[in-house]
């Protein structure tokens, strides 16, 4: 495998980059947002505030494995969060006693726009993609 090859299959370069991004600016609110709620008000929402801050725990770990391309470890992050937004984007909707406030995944991630429902759809595709051999013939030096 070529050096461009390598470097165009890592996690956080091209497009991945962008990813990386939104993903940090998630984990951030995220976890700013978790932090607080579990801090001041933990007694009125359990669930829902420890859900938000481990959202945002799991964007944090997401994001730096997408970043440093640790693939095993954001393969990992990155499918927790799908299952969690899924999880919780159906419960939220079906209990909710449950949630009398809204988490980072509550109704799909709507309160960020639905974000958090695209993410790791995105996410997973990403690592695919990058994670596949490339189908880049060696680079020949006769030109003939």
């Amino acid at each position: 495998m070529t050096d461009r090859t390598a470097r165009s299959r890592r996690t956080g370069s091209g497009p991945g980059r962008l990813l990386v991004a939104v993903y940090g600016i998630l984990a951030l609110a995220a976890t700013a947002r978790g932090i607080y709620q579990v801090a001041t008000k933990l007694d009125e929402a359990p669930v829902a505030y420890l859900l938000s801050l481990g959202a945002g725990l799991v964007y944090v770990v997401a994001t730096v494995a997408l970043a440093t391309d640790r693939r095993t470890l954001a393969w990992w992050a990155v499918s927790i969060e799908m299952v969690g937004v899924l999880t919780v984007g159906v419960l939220s909707l079906v209990d909710v006693g449950d949630f009398p406030d809204e988490t980072v995944w509550s109704a799909f991630g709507q309160g960020y726009g639905y974000v958090p429902l695209l993410l790791p759809f995105l996410g997973l595709l990403w690592l695919w993609r990058t994670g596949r051999t490339a189908d880049v013939p060696a680079a020949s030096d006769d030109l003939g």
